[in-house]
């Protein structure tokens, strides 16, 4: 059962393209095929109070992810659950992309995009709108 709060929270859903990094940097050099490049495009939803990228496990796997080190997800609710956290995670959004450390959430079948991303890609929310888009559709801003 969701709580009241967790019911006034809007939520804007996209399709983002993720990769394995190390295959696309093989691909590259020519050592690999471009065709042999582990992708896949998910689901996820944005949520700005989220600090980190979430995949889901199927993905993680999916892809061939290193999962080097232990990381521990907060869920809102107050219980936390200890996961792997992947390297080498390149996501691509409208036009923008990166490469990203991910927890990976054995529950989870669609991505949970959070500020870290929304930050590094320059996106803004519009929840009114229900779309993420990038603040500037030219460049990446920097503030100082």
């Amino acid at each position: 059962m969701t709580t009241p709060e967790e019911q006034k929270i809007e939520r804007v859903w996209v399709e983002v393209d993720l990769a394995n990094y190390e295959d696309l940097v093989l691909a590259n050099a020519g050592v690999i095929p471009q065709d042999k490049v582990r992708r896949t495009r998910i689901r996820g939803v944005v949520d700005s109070r989220a600090a980190r990228l979430v995949i889901p496990e199927a993905v993680a796997l999916q892809l061939g992810l290193q999962t080097p080190t232990i990381g521990r997800i907060q869920h809102a609710r107050p219980h936390s659950a200890l996961t792997f956290v992947t390297t080498a995670v390149h996501l691509a959004y409208v036009g923008r992309d990166s490469v990203f450390n991910a927890f990976v959430d054995p529950d989870r079948d669609t991505a949970l995009i959070g500020r870290v991303i929304l930050g590094e890609l320059d996106l803004l929310v519009d929840f009114t709108a229900h779309r993420l888009g990038p603040r500037d559709p030219e460049q990446i801003v920097c503030e100082m």
